[in-house]
């Protein structure tokens, strides 16, 4: 990967040239509006074996073909001043080659976070003696816009962009290697734009390299064949999965075809629905090579679940399939998914622009008057190559079979961009990345995923200083809190994995987040609620998820979770030597504090309000209270008493229950942390391979907000947390609950942080292996031991 622009000089040119690449943007002479799909392609030769290296991007997405052969996909997600191309090194032989270019544009029928600025193509070599031979722009290319393709409306998976029916009697077969007619000379548009170099930028892409590696693409070979039935119409919302219409003895064929063991025909006139179960949780890009079949179908839906009723959103059991209905929720329609319509050509090979995803597949077959022969039916698993480097083992064994379900969630989640969820709507929201992004910094020590969120996401901030609530996204939503989450993410990032220049270019965007919110201070000296969606967790009796007076008045939680921002920008402030500001942050935390007691604090009851007329009251605030640090042990102490006892505050859901967790192991309760991991051991009991979104019934079946308790796996059971920012040190300090033993690997920049704990009644002892050049310190029971580089045990009293 480079990093940088990729054409050295740039600051040296003459005005007009500086940050402008030698080849051009282009497009199609018959291009019509979104949506289409076109291709472009090079005929070239060479004299003799070389590689050349290029630089490739589009508006909106591409696929790369070399000589017929896929070599790439892009571009990398991200907006028009972080337009990202990907780099390929061309292995040529001599002769004669053909380069070819899917690329798309959807407009308004697009994915919500795919960003556009006018639909083209860009492939420009690293040197320009190649620009001509191959370079757009200068280099003979042709284009055209490849029939067949009709966009469909996504229903309730409404994030995600369009569907496709992809029409084989009118599509462009072999375009890939630039075969056919219709082909003619591209239309060329302005030059490449560079990120680093531009003097004057017009509304055009500002190009900067990828920062993340190329996403995983691998064959899922793991379904598993439930159901194959005869139907009788192509709608099959409505028709519950009946064993006793299960056609066991063709299941076989169906099962060797899904496997990749065998081909299938399926007779003339027949019409087959067949269920495959994935057995997991999968983002796929789906492919079906057939042979004959002219004037049927093939149809490929995806669902998270079945449903127990066609007009409710209730699942059940996620492993169930009898009696249960593929219908697509809130819609009574069928599956979201994409259909294919054969033309009766040999060995025709459909996929699909973008990929899809759940556990379930509902394949529909329909036949006319001749047969269809299904040679491959493949689903192409991709994420991004995210892989649990740390290891975790425990007492309980309960807690290693949490793994794979927070792992999975958490991976399906992460693609080119962090994921709130990937069935639904697929767009990086702040308050589940902040999550997802602390559980990146405990089990691998690639941090380029974590690091563009916080980056891309600073880049939302509007004129207000406040940060969008979503980003990428063409469709604008503002969640004021979630912008005090970003802030957060700021210092999270600072902590795990320092770089203080990366930081330091974050920090006007975190000042003009904290001051929007001091420009909200009511009479009462409160942060007003902001204008937007205040949303902070799905709590049933929360509408729209927005605390008491959450919108029209100053909520409790609110403020409080201005003063835990407050505290942690002071000390990024400290960190980049700006002691102004850091003073600054924790003079406005004296100020608002005393309006914080006077309005929210309750006394009797021994707890902060909601609203300032005290009738609500929620594990919430208190939460972010003592997570704050402000309060001294004399006030906090009573409150965490509370909070355990008090049964009537508002629960926290899967989301927030990270800040619960947090505060529990503050306080030294991760027996009770334990204790609610009951709700996730019910998750796999339920046959979920997923964390869901919200308390049953959950829309998502795969919302990685809640794979936190992956994070505290090691940092509070194990409790290796960073000593300092950077990571530093490192600072461990285990409560183990009702543990008596765990053990575990943490990865860090610098190699990996062992510990291996064994609890009895008298003592807590620790096997400690820390990387070359860390040094730390192991706390438990009030008691300190300095840690330093390599092996150590250590053994202190138990309370």
């Amino acid at each position: 990967m480079i990093v940088g622009s990729p054409y050295a000089g740039q600051e040296t040119q003459s005005w007009g040239k500086r940050g402008r690449w030698t080849c051009a943007w282009v497009s199609c002479a018959d291009v019509v509006p979104p949506p289409f799909v076109s291709a472009y392609r090079c005929r070239f030769a060479t004299s003799g074996a070389t590689t050349i290296r290029v630089h490739v991007t589009a508006d909106e997405r591409y696929e790369l073909f070399l000589d017929g052969q896929r070599i790439g996909r892009g571009s990398e997600r991200g907006d028009a001043q972080n337009w990202f191309f990907e780099t390929y090194e061309l292995t040529l032989e001599p002769g004669a080659h053909t380069l070819v270019a899917r690329v798309w544009s959807q407009g308004s029928m697009a994915a919500f976070a795919q960003m556009t600025v006018r639909p083209g193509f860009l492939l420009a070599p690293q040197d320009n003696e190649h620009d001509a031979l191959i370079g757009t722009g200068i280099a003979p290319w042709e284009a055209k816009v490849l029939p067949g393709y009709t966009f469909t409306d996504p229903i309730a998976a409404w994030g995600t962009g369009a569907n496709l029916v992809v029409d084989g009697s009118a599509f462009a077969w072999d375009f890939e290697h630039g075969a056919g007619d219709g082909w003619a000379p591209v239309v060329t548009a302005e030059k490449g734009a560079d990120f680093y170099w531009r003097n004057e930028v017009t509304d055009e892409a500002l190009l900067r390299p990828a920062v993340l590696p190329a996403m995983m693409e691998q064959p899922y070979h793991g379904g598993r064949v439930r159901h194959v039935e005869a139907v009788a119409a192509r709608e099959t919302h409505d028709i519950a999965v009946q064993a006793a219409n299960h056609l066991a003895q063709e299941s076989e064929g169906w099962q060797r075809l899904v496997a990749g063991d065998a081909a299938l025909t399926i007779p003339a006139n027949t019409r087959r629905r067949v269920i495959l179960d994935l057995q997991n949780y999968l983002c796929a890009y789906p492919e079906v090579t057939v042979s004959g079949g002219a004037g049927g179908m093939v149809r490929v839906h995806w669902q998270e679940s079945l449903y127990t009723d066609p007009r409710k959103t209730i699942k059940e059991n996620r492993d169930q399939i009898e009696g249960k209905y593929f219908v697509t929720v809130w819609h009574l329609k069928d599956g979201i998914g994409d259909s294919f319509l054969p033309d009766g050509g040999d060995n025709r090979r459909f996929d699909t622009l973008w990929w899809q995803c759940g556990r379930y597949v509902e394949i529909l077959v329909e036949t006319k008057d001749t047969p269809l022969t299904i040679h491959r039916l493949v689903l192409r698993e991709t994420r991004y190559p995210l892989e649990m480097r740390s290891t975790f083992d425990a007492s309980d064994a309960r807690l290693s079979e949490l793994i794979p379900l927070t792992l999975r969630t958490l991976q399906m989640c992460s693609h080119e961009t962090y994921m709130d969820c990937p069935y639904f709507e697929q767009l990086m929201y702040i308050g589940d990345t902040r999550l997802q992004a602390l559980i990146t910094y405990t089990i691998t020590a690639d941090d380029r995923l974590p690091r563009k969120a916080v980056e891309l996401l600073g880049a939302s901030r509007m004129l207000s200083g406040l940060t969008q609530s979503r980003y990428p996204g063409r469709v604008r939503q503002i969640i004021p809190p979630f912008s005090l989450w970003w802030v957060c993410m700021v210092y999270d990032y600072a902590l795990w994995r320092g770089d203080s220049t990366f930081v330091r270019e974050l920090m006007p965007t975190v000042r003009g987040i904290l001051d929007h919110f001091l420009r909200l201070r009511d009479a009462d000296g409160l942060i007003a609620g902001p204008k937007g969606w205040n949303v902070q967790d799905w709590v049933p009796s929360w509408k729209d998820g927005v605390p008491p007076d959450g919108y029209d008045g100053a909520n409790g939680l609110l403020n409080w979770q201005f003063i835990y921002t407050l505290e942690l920008a002071a000390k990024l402030e400290t960190w980049l030597g700006e002691p102004e500001q850091a003073a600054r942050n924790r003079r406005l935390i004296g100020e608002i504090l005393p309006c914080i007691e006077k309005t929210f604090w309750n006394a009797e009851r021994g707890l902060y309000a909601d609203d300032k007329v005290q009738q609500f009251f929620s594990e919430h605030t208190q939460c972010i209270a003592l997570l704050s640090g402000i309060l001294g042990t004399e006030r906090s102490e009573p409150i965490f008493a509370n909070l355990l006892s008090t049964p009537d505050l508002a629960h926290t859901t899967i989301y927030f229950s990270h800040y619960l967790f947090d505060t529990l192991y503050q306080h030294g309760r991760t027996d009770i942390y334990l204790e609610r991991l009951s709700y996730w051991h019910e998750l796999n009991a339920n046959g979920l391979k997923t964390t869901i979104e919200m308390p049953e019934p959950t829309r998502s079946d795969c919302h990685a907000w809640g794979a936190h308790p992956l994070y505290h796996f090691f940092a509070s059971l194990l409790g290796v947390r960073p000593g300092e920012m950077g990571f530093a040190s490192v600072r461990i300090a285990p409560q183990l609950g009702t543990l008596t033993a765990a053990s575990g690997r943490v990865a860090h920049p610098a190699g990996f942080i062992e510990v291996a704990l064994d609890k009895s009644a008298e003592r807590l002892t620790a096997q400690v292996a820390l990387p070359p050049g860390i040094t730390g310190v192991f706390m438990h029971g009030g008691r300190e031991v300095a840690l330093h580089p390599g092996s150590q045990t250590v053994s202190l009293p138990v309370g």
